[in-house]
């Protein structure tokens, strides 16, 4: 876990124009640290805000030693390459990192603890004393929110961010991914909990805010997937009493699934709701909102009225959290029985 006074160079080297660097740009937009530079060689000197869209004033700069110079005393891997796993051509500059008394955050699959020891968090590391699922979670008087969506990488995580905030106080977040726990500092990394402990690991990080009058628990994969097998543990760790359907504006088939057809939102919805129910075997969860990623649409007026169709046909509030805030989500869970 970082203190959150540490100040952090992110490294996202070749990738702060492109999708890889994901991690990097959430831990931008949310990470309570200071951030005193972004590394990738391919963009330094250009305007951070412009390339990344988010409000943080740091400069891009090209290697390790300009950021040890800016005062960074923390390195955070901010790309997430295919599989987890950590290229080769990192290892010169997380070596100078650590050479330079960096700590480094890694959320890869790759371990690089067993490399440089104590200077390394590793992130996606399983918590020990785990048990399987009891379905505890459902014996809670509080209101629990789960982000469920269409693809990966639709934006339920910062969906889930943006709605924890809006609710105030009373609310948890449960971080279930390397991002949500970099910037929170706690979660379950799920993709790294064995299957068998998997709901377990959900249900007692739920069960450990049962004060909270509401708990947002981040999403992680799709049921439409053919690649995700998170959802199911999510549902029965959380036992959740409402969802938000988080989907990407116009997209119809998974990114890297395009034989598999999204259904309608309207079945989606219901599918989420039904099998999280289990045909009855537990309480069925209330859709309470959409959260539409709209990051690709340049117009705000074609933004909002892409979340007023989908607001139209599923009569619940739909709105881009990035561009019009949660302030209406948090409403209609508040009000929602």
């Amino acid at each position: 876990m970082l203190d959150p006074a540490t100040p952090l160079a992110v490294y996202m080297e070749g990738a702060v124009r492109h999708y890889g660097g994901k991690m990097g740009v959430g831990v931008l937009r949310y990470s309570p640290n200071p951030v005193v530079c972004v590394v990738d060689s391919e963009t330094a000197g250009i305007d951070l805000r412009a390339e990344t869209g988010v409000d943080r004033d740091a400069p891009i700069v090209a290697t390790i030693d300009e950021a040890l110079a800016l005062g960074a005393k923390a390195l955070v891997l901010g790309i997430a390459p295919p599989g987890g796993l950590i290229p080769p051509e990192w290892l010169p500059a997380i070596d100078r990192a650590v050479a330079g008394g960096m700590t480094v955050v890694n959320g890869l699959h790759d371990k690089l603890a067993p490399r440089y020891g104590a200077a390394v968090w590793d992130v996606r590391t399983e918590p020990e004393g785990l048990q399987p699922g009891t379905g505890a979670a459902a014996g809670l008087g509080n209101k629990r929110v789960l982000m469920v969506g269409a693809d990966m990488a639709v934006g339920k995580m910062t969906a889930g961010l943006e709605l924890w905030k809006a609710l105030g106080p009373t609310a948890a977040f449960v971080a279930t991914g390397q991002i949500g726990i970099t910037v929170t500092g706690a979660g379950v990394p799920l993709d790294a909990i064995r299957l068998d402990f998997s709901a377990g690991a959900i249900e007692r990080e739920v069960v450990r805010h049962a004060a909270a009058e509401f708990v947002v628990v981040e999403g992680q994969g799709s049921l439409v997937h053919p690649g995700s097998t998170a959802t199911l543990a999510l549902l029965r760790g959380a036992m959740p009493t409402h969802l938000v359907l988080c989907v990407r504006e116009g997209q119809t088939h998974p990114v890297n699934a395009p034989w598999v057809t999204i259904p309608p939102l309207a079945r989606l919805r219901d599918l989420y709701e039904e099998l999280a129910s289990g045909g009855g075997a537990f309480p069925r969860p209330q859709t309470v909102g959409v959260a539409l990623n709209t990051f690709h649409v340049e117009s705000d007026v074609a933004a909002r009225h892409a979340c007023d169709a989908i607001e139209n046909d599923l009569g619940v509030p739909c709105d881009d959290p990035v561009r019009h805030g949660s302030a209406r989500l948090a409403v209609s869970l508040k009000r929602a029985s």
